[in-house]
């Protein structure tokens, strides 16, 4: 339900009997407000309810910019270029401008529609770059890589596209000790995206690598706080609180 409003959005209720252990996956394709959800599983029994397990997520929604609000869309400008994108609309331009060049309306065709370009004008010369950040998410998660014949941890990350690539973010290789360590790995997507966790055998049996805890946050990864100090999350994507292991015979 809605966490704000208390407003029951999704009963469901699968209606499995008579086994002792199975796996059911569900979409929550209802989900479609950017708000904060709290999700709750309650197990029905022939005794009763069982204990119940709760989680708040938060649906952000796809990520889209047209530049009407001055604030740029959360979008930066990069620091290490020689000069910065303009927002600007034709409607506005002035009557200076470079003739013959740059849009006489935005993408929809409305003059009064913004949009951002780069002026081009002295002192600009050949080659000067200006580069715009869009917003930043932190990919976290756990892993154990504890053996003599450990390979590799890859994390990729794949934009949806007519031919989707996987880019290399992140990446570990050998025997890291037996025990749990965070990976917190900043992306910069341009699009819907998933992010892909590759296990790779390495040279015999005792390679088993392990995952858990995959979170998916706005904002750019920040240390963990002190132990003696709760976790504050503001943001939360998506969080997976599970315990996938690549293993290898």
């Amino acid at each position: 339900h809605n966490s704000g409003q208390g407003l029951v959005l999704v009963p469901r209720s699968l209606g499995i009997l008579s086994q002792t252990r199975w796996w059911e996956h569900h979409n929550l394709t209802e989900l479609v407000k950017p708000e904060s959800y709290l999700v709750k599983l309650t197990p029905i029994t022939r005794f009763g309810e069982g204990d119940a397990s709760e989680r708040i997520i938060a649906y952000t929604g796809q990520f889209r910019c047209g530049f009407e609000d001055s604030a740029l869309c959360q979008c930066a400008q990069d620091r290490g270029d020689a000069f910065d994108w303009t927002r600007h609309s034709a409607a506005s331009r002035d009557s200076k401008y470079t003739p013959n060049t740059g849009p006489s309306a935005d993408h929809r065709g409305d003059k009064g529609g913004h949009y951002l370009y780069i002026e081009t004008s002295r002192p600009r010369v050949p080659g000067d770059k200006a580069r715009l950040l869009t917003p930043t998410y932190c990919f976290s998660f756990y892993y154990h890589m504890y053996g003599k014949h450990i390979g590799s941890l890859i994390v990729f990350l794949r934009q949806k596209s007519p031919s989707p690539t996987d880019t290399q973010v992140w990446s570990l290789n050998g025997n890291q000790g037996d025990r749990w360590k965070q990976a917190r790995v900043n992306i910069q997507p341009m699009s819907a995206f998933q992010m892909v966790i590759e296990g790779v055998r390495g040279a015999g049996i005792e390679g088993d690598i392990a995952i858990d805890d995959i979170s998916i946050e706005e904002g750019e990864c920040k240390d963990p706080p002190p132990k003696s100090e709760p976790p504050s999350r503001v943001s939360i994507l998506f969080m997976c609180d599970l315990n996938l292991s690549v293993s290898f015979s």
